[in-house]
């Protein structure tokens, strides 16, 4: 699995012209699911996304988690962080996974961010949506539970 995580005041999804969540002050997640992950990936990935330290504390270093602070995540399923352009200009996702194990893992990462951080909120699987990031710093880390990078 991969996620690309932003330190965000705000951010938004909207569907058909409706915003169906909002957060404040927290973290953004974009995440793909690829075809060889597994539960156990979903799960290392929440630990990291919970536990990252990318707030500041009081003398400004990033010492702080967003459970530390209080903040919120707005997780959003993303299958193009798992495209490749390694070969050509157009990206070839064959390293996604089918949608219903996609949806399974996402959930399952959904699950597992939830039970470490108790304002989790989502987007909505396989719809096309508006996302909105007001991102702070910019701070944006990217994770991948084969540690690619």
């Amino acid at each position: 699995m991969r996620a690309v995580v932003q330190r965000v005041k705000k951010a938004s999804v909207t569907v058909d012209g409706e915003v169906i969540s909002e957060i404040g002050p927290g973290l953004m997640v974009l995440v793909g699911v690829g075809h060889d992950d597994t539960p156990e990936d979903a799960e290392y990935l929440a630990d990291k996304v919970a536990s990252l330290r990318v707030f500041e504390d009081g003398e400004g270093k990033m010492n702080l988690s967003v459970a530390d602070t209080g903040g919120e995540i707005l997780i959003v399923s993303q299958f193009t962080l798992m495209g490749d352009v390694r070969k050509g200009r157009r990206p070839s996702f064959s390293l996604a996974a089918p949608q219903d194990k996609a949806r399974e893992l996402y959930e399952r990462f959904v699950e597992y961010c939830r039970r470490k951080i108790s304002k989790v909120k989502t987007g909505q699987f396989q719809a096309h949506m508006l996302v909105t990031i007001l991102n702070d710093g910019p701070v944006t880390i990217l994770l991948d539970s084969k540690k690619v990078f």
